[in-house]
């Protein structure tokens, strides 16, 4: 239970940190997108802007994917949740995120494998601007990593719910 209680407050407390620093990415793309705006129209188009952005928008999907998770801000199906025991809930979370964690497993190797191959033979996108694709590919397999410690994180608290030690949550 301690350990429990250690683990969910520190990768809590880190994945907070990173999406509040990542929710700032979303200037990053206004930035690229008003850039790509004004040298379409005022000078020669930029091959970069759009990549880029799309770049800019992974990362600030992926990495700021466990803050969302942590906050509850995702969207779930509540025609019978809302009206569930606390304990009904729990079960039920417990069992789900058990999935999730065993899904991010599998997308965590096939990315580390992509990543790998990457890195190995210098892959590179197949537009004029060309950019490697290792870097985003790095960014993608640590989100999925945070999102694999998040989600380990949530199971422990739903345990720690069902033998009735409730984790409150900390006031963001």
């Amino acid at each position: 239970m301690k350990f429990m209680r250690g683990y969910v407050a520190v990768i809590d407390r880190m994945n907070r940190w990173i999406g509040r620093v990542v929710m700032y990415g979303i200037f990053v793309m206004m930035g690229i997108l008003l850039w790509s705006s004004v040298s379409k129209t005022f000078f020669l188009p930029s091959l970069w802007t759009l990549e880029m952005a799309q770049f800019a928008m992974v990362a600030y999907y992926i990495l700021g994917g466990p803050y969302s998770v942590q906050m509850g801000s995702n969207v779930r199906m509540d025609l019978l949740y809302s009206e569930w025991s606390h304990r009904r809930r729990a079960w039920t979370d417990a069992i789900t995120v058990f999935f999730l964690i065993v899904y991010l497993g599998v997308m965590i190797y096939g990315g580390y494998d992509s990543l790998s191959y990457s890195l190995q033979y210098g892959e590179r996108s197949p537009t004029a601007w060309r950019p490697y694709l290792w870097p985003i590919k790095v960014i993608m397999v640590f989100g999925l990593f945070l999102m694999l410690l998040q989600a380990i994180s949530e199971l422990f608290k739903d345990i720690l719910r069902l033998k009735g030690d409730d984790i409150p949550r900390e006031v963001i």
